[in-house]
C-alpha cells in the first residue's frame, strides 16, 4: 500500500532509492573482489601453460638462435697477453630455409614446436682483415676455425659439414670462447699462412635444427637474406627488422628479410670480444592464436563496467515499475556476472576463444533471464535484461579483440552508455520516488 499524499515519510522512505544507489555502489566495490581473484587464476593457468610449454620444449629442443658462420683467427697481441681471436663475418650470408610446424600438447596445453630445415651459402672477404691493421704474420692461421653459434644444440639433427672453396669441413660441438656466443658448433680451418687471398672462397652448407616457438637469425653478413617459409598460417615477425616481404594466409607463410651492415651495431671485423652480435637478431615466433589467458585478462579488466551497467539497467527497472530487488539479489547477480570469468576461462582451454566466450556468455545470460523473470514475474522485463546483456557482452567483446582500438572504441561506447542513462534518468519523476515499495523476494 502507498501512504496518502498527507502522511509525513519518514528520512529512509523519503532517501529510500538513494540509500538503494549507495547499497549498489558498495556491492560493485565488493563484487571487484573475486574479480581480482579471477585475475590471479588467469595468472595461475598461465603460469601452468609455461610450465608446459618449458617441459615440452625440454624435450623438443627451446628458441633457437642460428648465428654463423664466422671465421675465428687467434693472434698475438701486442701486450703479450694470452692469444686473442680476430673475427671475420662473411661478405655475404643468404639463408633459405623451410619451418615444419608441429603442435605438442601437454595436459591440455598446446605447444608449437617446429623441424628447420635450412641451406646457408655466402663468401667471406679478405678485405675484413685488411681494415684491422693487424699483421698477417701475426696471425695463427693453422688454428682458423669456423663457428656457428646455435643456442640449442640438442634440436640439430643432422650431420653438420661446410663446403668451402671446395673442401669439406664437418663441424663438431663446442666454441673457442665465449666472446660471440656460448653455444655453438666448430670445425677448424687449412688457410696457408699469410694467405688473404684464400679467404675470398664461396661456402655452402645444410642445417637442420629443432626447436619451439621461435626461430631467429644474426644479420651477420654485410648483407644479409633470409627467406622462411612454413605451413604455419599465424606467424609474429619482429618488428626490429621487419620481412621486406610477406604472405600470410591459411595456408601458411613465406618472408624474406635483406639486411644490411649498416642497418647493425658492429663492423665485419673485430678482435676480442668488443662487440654483442645478438643486438641485431630478427626472427619469427610460431603465434599460438588461442591466446586465450591474453584475452581473458582483457575481458576481466571490464568487470567493473559489465556489473556498474547491469546493476544501473535493473536499478532503472525498479524506479520505472516501482518495485525493488533486495541487496542480496543484487549480490547474487553480481556473483553470476563473476562467474562468467571462470567459465571463459575453463571452457576456452579447451575449445576457441570467440567460441568459449559465446558459450560463457549464454550460459550467464541465461542464468539472469531466469532469474529475473522469476523475480519480477515478468517475461517481458527478463527479455529486456537478456537483449541488453548481448550488447553488452558483445560490445566487451569487440572492444578486447581490437587491441589497437581498444581504448578509442572503449571511450566512445561509454560515452553512448552514459549519453542514454542520463536520457532514461530524464524520464523519472525523481521527486515522486519517496513512496513506499514493495521489496521483491523469493
Amino acid at each position: 500500500m502507498e501512504p496518502s499524499t498527507n502522511e509525513p515519510l519518514s528520512f529512509f522512505d523519503r532517501y529510500a532509492y538513494a540509500l538503494k544507489a549507495g547499497i549498489i555502489v558498495i556491492l560493485i566495490m565488493v563484487l571487484l573482489i573475486p574479480a581480482t581473484m579471477i585475475q590471479s587464476l588467469i595468472w595461475e593457468r598461465r603460469d601452468r601453460q609455461e610450465e608446459a610449454t618449458k617441459e615440452v620444449s625440454s624435450r623438443w629442443g627451446n628458441e633457437q638462435n642460428i648465428t654463423g658462420p664466422v671465421l675465428a683467427i687467434p693472434y698475438k697481441s701486442k701486450s703479450g697477453s694470452d692469444a686473442e681471436y680476430v673475427y671475420l663475418l662473411p661478405e655475404n650470408l643468404k639463408i633459405n630455409g623451410e619451418l615444419l610446424p608441429e603442435k605438442l600438447q601437454r595436459g591440455i596445453f598446446n605447444v608449437a614446436v617446429y623441424n628447420a630445415k635450412m641451406q646457408l651459402s655466402g663468401a667471406f672477404s679478405g678485405t675484413a682483415l685488411a681494415s684491422l691493421n693487424i699483421s698477417p704474420s701475426a696471425l695463427d692461421w693453422e688454428h682458423a676455425t669456423l663457428l656457428i653459434g646455435i643456442s640449442d644444440l640438442r634440436g640439430i639433427d643432422n650431420q653438420v659439414q661446410m663446403v668451402w672453396n671446395g673442401k669439406n669441413y664437418p663441424f663438431n660441438p663446442g666454441v673457442v670462447n665465449s666472446d660471440l656466443f656460448t653455444s655453438g658448433i666448430q670445425s677448424p680451418v687449412t688457410i696457408t699462412p699469410g694467405d688473404t687471398a684464400a679467404l675470398a672462397g664461396n661456402f655452402s652448407l645444410e642445417l637442420g635444427v629443432k626447436g619451439s616457438g621461435r626461430i631467429s637469425f644474426s644479420p651477420i653478413g654485410k648483407t644479409t637474406t633470409v627467406a622462411i617459409n612454413s605451413s604455419w598460417p599465424n606467424p609474429s615477425f619482429d618488428e626490429a627488422f621487419p620481412p621486406k616481404t610477406r604472405r600470410v594466409d591459411d595456408k601458411g607463410f613465406a618472408a624474406a628479410w635483406q639486411i644490411q651492415h649498416l642497418n647493425r651495431s658492429y663492423p665485419q671485423s673485430w678482435e676480442g670480444k668488443k662487440f654483442n652480435i645478438h643486438s641485431a637478431d630478427f626472427g619469427i615466433k610460431l603465434f599460438m592464436p588461442a591466446e586465450s589467458y591474453q584475452m581473458s585478462m582483457r575481458a576481466v579488466k571490464y568487470a567493473i563496467m559489465i556489473i556498474g551497467l547491469t546493476f544501473f539497467v535493473f536499478y532503472f527497472i525498479e524506479l520505472s515499475q516501482r518495485r525493488a530487488l533486495h541487496p542480496i539479489q543484487y549480490a547474487l547477480i553480481g556473483l553470476a556476472l563473476c562467474i562468467f570469468y571462470t567459465l571463459l576461462i575453463s571452457i576456452s582451454e579447451q575449445i576457441n576463444f570467440i567460441m568459449a566466450y559465446i558459450i560463457a556468455s549464454v550460459l550467464t545470460i541465461g542464468l539472469i533471464i531466469a532469474y529475473t523473470a522469476a523475480a519480477f514475474k515478468s517475461i517481458r522485463i527478463a527479455a529486456g535484461i537478456g537483449a541488453t546483456l548481448t550488447l553488452i557482452y558483445g560490445f566487451i567483446y569487440v572492444i578486447i579483440s581490437a587491441e589497437d582500438q581498444a581504448l578509442l572504441m572503449g571511450s566512445l561506447g561509454l560515452f553512448v552508455i552514459l549519453a542514454l542513462i542520463m536520457y532514461f534518468s530524464t524520464t523519472i519523476k525523481w521527486d515522486k520516488l519517496g513512496h513506499k515499495t514493495t521489496t521483491i523476494t523469493q
